[in-house]
């Protein structure tokens, strides 16, 4: 299970053609499931798409409207793993999978790099993973925009997605 005290979702978009807006979704959950062969593990996460914060209230309201994620028709963003091969050496991984994101659902791929294992105080094992990877948002029909007086569009339509994750061993599983 994904622990979301020790996790974060985040998100880099272009402002302007010119500058990067950084910021993360608040309230996530997610699950891993950690095979023996690291090509048989799978992960799902589910991202509630109103906890978006950009640290301004203004924008991010502007992001949860129907222009940008459209939160009130669709509250979630889910993704699930359709494939984990090895990319490179022991500790990097491509994890290919669907995100949906509006309804619409697309296949993306992920560069994991595996951060390590470790005992927390309570006798909890723990596991550590950095991920990222770019999607284009109007694949997933977030298309809103405005032309820009000097070329070009208030707001890039590349965004980089980062993940740092910190997983709990669930007993039993």
């Amino acid at each position: 299970m994904i622990d979301p005290a020790h996790s974060d979702v985040q998100f880099v978009a272009r402002h302007m053609m010119i500058s990067k807006v950084r910021g993360r979704f608040r309230e996530f959950e997610g699950w891993l499931d950690i095979a023996e062969r690291p090509e048989d593990s799978s992960v799902e996460v589910v991202i509630q798409a109103a906890s978006i914060d950009t640290g301004d209230s203004q924008r991010d309201a502007h992001l949860r409207s129907p222009d940008f994620l459209d939160v009130e028709q669709f509250p979630e963003i889910r993704f699930r793993s359709t494939s984990v091969r090895p990319a490179g050496d022991d500790d990097r991984y491509e994890v290919v999978g669907d995100l949906t994101i509006r309804g619409v659902t697309r296949p993306v791929t992920l560069d994991v790099e595996f951060e390590g294992i470790a005992v927390d105080p309570w006798g909890g094992t723990r596991a550590g993973f950095v991920a990222s990877g770019e999607i284009n948002r109007e694949d997933f029909d977030v298309t809103w925009n405005q032309a820009l007086e000097t070329g070009g569009f208030l707001v890039g339509k590349g965004v980089r997605v980062e993940l740092d994750v910190e997983a709990v061993l669930q007993p039993g599983t």
